[in-house]
């Protein structure tokens, strides 16, 4: 399936895993609305594309700004056939769970499940009344199998990927598909932001025998985007290869 010249959205786009796949995306063709919080990064990337792509600040965690997406983008924007739901955040994570306290695990939350649940909804009713739309949700290896000190990260990635099958199901047969993408490690400013601490991020991804790049995951995200319409691509898992 060709996807050049449709509209992508992109949320948590300024860096990462997000901001590879905004520029993969441009690179198929698509054009491309590159969401986050920070606006610094997101007119940079746009600066250094060769696509069209369309910087967009946008809170996530904010009802009010979410839920008035479709209707504050520029005009001959609004017509999002591609969401990429990407925005997330483990600050104040990686803890035991009696160590977290109760303002960590809900902005984890608020942003990782909740931010997916509120642009989702935004972004939908414009693909019901077209008729086709393709929904991709990040979630994390951390929403398939439990571990250690991610009680509240996976907890919201877990949550993920129930909300990702259900809402398959709830427009089959309306040519609206719904793809989770579940990462391994993959190296990005994830765990520095975390732990506000580059060293330790270093050290972090140094304990690993390998990880991916943020490009291996976008190169996912196409794969299931490109799939005939009669497919859809249900969930990639990507794990490095020392894992297998």
């Amino acid at each position: 399936m060709d996807i050049a010249g449709q509209t992508a959205l992109v949320t948590g786009a300024g860096s990462g895993i997000g901001r590879a796949t905004a520029l993969a995306l441009c690179e198929a063709g698509c054009r491309v609305i590159v969401c986050g919080r920070r606006r610094k990064p997101l007119d940079a990337l746009a600066g250094n594309a060769s696509g069209e792509i369309l910087a967009h600040e946008l809170d996530v965690t904010n009802n009010v700004t979410v839920d008035a997406l479709p209707a504050s983008l520029a005009e001959g924007w609004r017509d999002v056939s591609i969401l990429v739901n990407n925005a997330g955040h483990e600050v104040g994570g990686r803890k035991l769970f009696h160590e977290g306290s109760a303002d960590d695990w809900e902005a984890i939350l608020s942003t990782n499940l909740l931010g997916t649940f509120r642009v989702a909804r935004a972004i939908v009713p414009g693909m019901i009344e077209r008729g086709s739309g393709h929904i991709v949700n990040m979630g994390s290896t951390s929403g398939i199998m439990a571990g250690i000190k991610r009680t509240a990260y996976a907890a919201s990635k877990f949550a993920v990927h129930g909300f990702s099958e259900s809402l398959r199901r709830d427009y089959a047969g309306k040519n609206i598909r719904v793809t989770e993408i579940n990462p391994g490690i993959v190296r990005t400013d994830f765990a520095e932001a975390r732990w506000d601490d580059a060293e330790k991020a270093k050290k972090f991804y140094e304990s690993f025998d390998d990880s991916m790049e943020p490009e291996d995951v976008a190169a996912g995200v196409v794969y299931a985007l490109t799939q005939p319409k009669r497919v859809n691509v249900s969930q990639i898992v990507l794990m490095q290869s020392s894992m297998l």
